[in-house]
């Protein structure tokens, strides 16, 4: 009975600490968020294009580390740090998956209004060629 006590009392200090250390440069969470969404986005462009990136001479991880001002350690070790924490990554992601998908809808309507741009100039060219056809002199009708 002692044994199932112990082990049940350890089970609940070893639940409640955190086994990752805190990073000695901790970012902080929206900072942690902007890097991720930087990241998400880099990935998604190399995976759509991946010669795009290396033909511009972009590496993702690099491109981080020197935009924040952080190395490798830095980053895996604050990854680690946060990613510990499930339910706040996890809220950390959502929010991320959120801005992306604004910035999706955001350059969605930006097409759209361009297209109806592009509608409307076609459109009026249109006109104006049927306008012009509607001559009967450049149409050839005979006279009656």
């Amino acid at each position: 009975m002692k044994k199932i006590l112990i082990l049940i009392v350890f089970f609940i200090i070893a639940c409640n600490s955190n086994p990752v250390p805190k990073p000695d440069h901790l970012l902080s969470e929206d900072q942690m968020k902007d890097i991720l969404y930087d990241l998400a986005i880099l990935q998604a462009m190399e995976s759509y294009n991946p010669g795009k990136l290396r033909e511009n001479g972009v590496d993702a991880r690099s491109y981080i580390f020197d935009k924040y001002q952080i190395d490798s350690t830095v980053f895996y070790q604050n990854q680690r740090y946060y990613a510990s924490n499930a339910r706040k990554y996890k809220k950390m992601y959502k929010a991320i998956l959120e801005r992306v998908n604004n910035q999706i809808s955001e350059e969605d309507s930006i097409n759209q209004e361009n297209n109806l741009g592009a509608k409307k100039k076609d459109s009026i060219i249109k006109s104006k060629r049927s306008r012009i056809n509607r001559d009967s002199i450049s149409n050839n009708l005979p006279l009656k």
